[in-house]
């Protein structure tokens, strides 16, 4: 199951909404962590990405959210050409980015914080407000608390509410369980799949690569920059391939 995706055999393929084709990227010059990566994500999907430490998954999403220059390769979202675009100009066309950590402004209330999330559109804060606090509501609840002051797990949900302050159509969330208890993980995994059915497509990086898998629709596992497999999350969470290289024996499921 190389290169390919078996569980679109058969079906109509749903519409691209995001596509990285062969994607050369990296930190410093002529030093490479991406090696032609490729990825596809449709409207409604949740994707994840998936591999050991090192493999270039998170330098993926960064590099899809601007913060990476393409070498070569393109990026493109709504058939539109985006590579080397900035991050706010990504936002303003509807991208969303959740970083792995420093995700939200510990000195300010999470309010303002969500406030933070919407400086392109002000005058859409009580919409944008109203529907960010109907899918977290702990957040209005906790509007004019400091989020130094909250929980990893709560930081997390004001990190992924001011990214879905601006309407994205896609979300990108860059290691969103790491250093958070089982409790919070399975919490944050629970949350994913609400703003996926409220409309927008996610791509997910994650080290809890058996419980990524499990909400996924497809995945991507990267190894040294380059797509080793992909296939549907239910695919890889079974492929023997995938559990001895990639997840391990505590991956295998019934």
């Amino acid at each position: 199951m190389t290169e390919k995706d078996a569980g679109a055999a058969g079906q109509a393929a749903p519409e691209p909404l995001l596509v990285a084709e062969k994607v050369v990227s990296g930190y410093i010059p002529e030093v490479n962590i991406l090696n032609g990566c490729d990825l596809t994500l449709a409207e409604g999907e949740v994707v994840a990405v998936i591999g050991p430490n090192g493999a270039g998954k998170s330098t993926l999403v960064k590099t899809m959210f601007g913060l990476i220059p393409v070498r070569s390769g393109s990026i493109r979202l709504k058939d539109a050409p985006i590579t080397n675009l900035t991050a706010h100009e990504l936002v303003s066309r509807g991208v969303g980015y959740v970083p792995q950590t420093q995700n939200v402004f510990p000195s300010l209330s999470v309010e303002e914080n969500l406030e933070m999330g919407l400086y392109l559109r002000p005058k859409q804060w009580n919409k944008r407000f109203e529907f960010v606090c109907g899918l977290f509501p702990l957040l209005g609840e906790r509007r004019k608390q400091k989020a130094g002051a909250l929980s990893g797990g709560e930081r997390q949900m004001v990190a992924m509410g001011r990214a879905l302050m601006m309407d994205p159509s896609v979300l990108m969330l860059d290691e969103p369980t790491a250093g958070l208890s089982p409790k919070f993980q399975d919490e944050v995994f629970e949350q994913v799949k609400q703003i996926n059915s409220s409309g927008v497509s996610i791509v997910m990086v994650e080290q809890n690569a058996r419980r990524c898998l499990q909400i996924a629709d497809r995945g991507y596992v990267l190894d040294q920059g380059r797509n080793a497999y992909t296939g549907t999350g239910a695919e890889l969470l079974h492929d023997p391939k995938v559990i001895e290289l990639y997840l391990g024996t505590l991956a295998k499921v019934d």
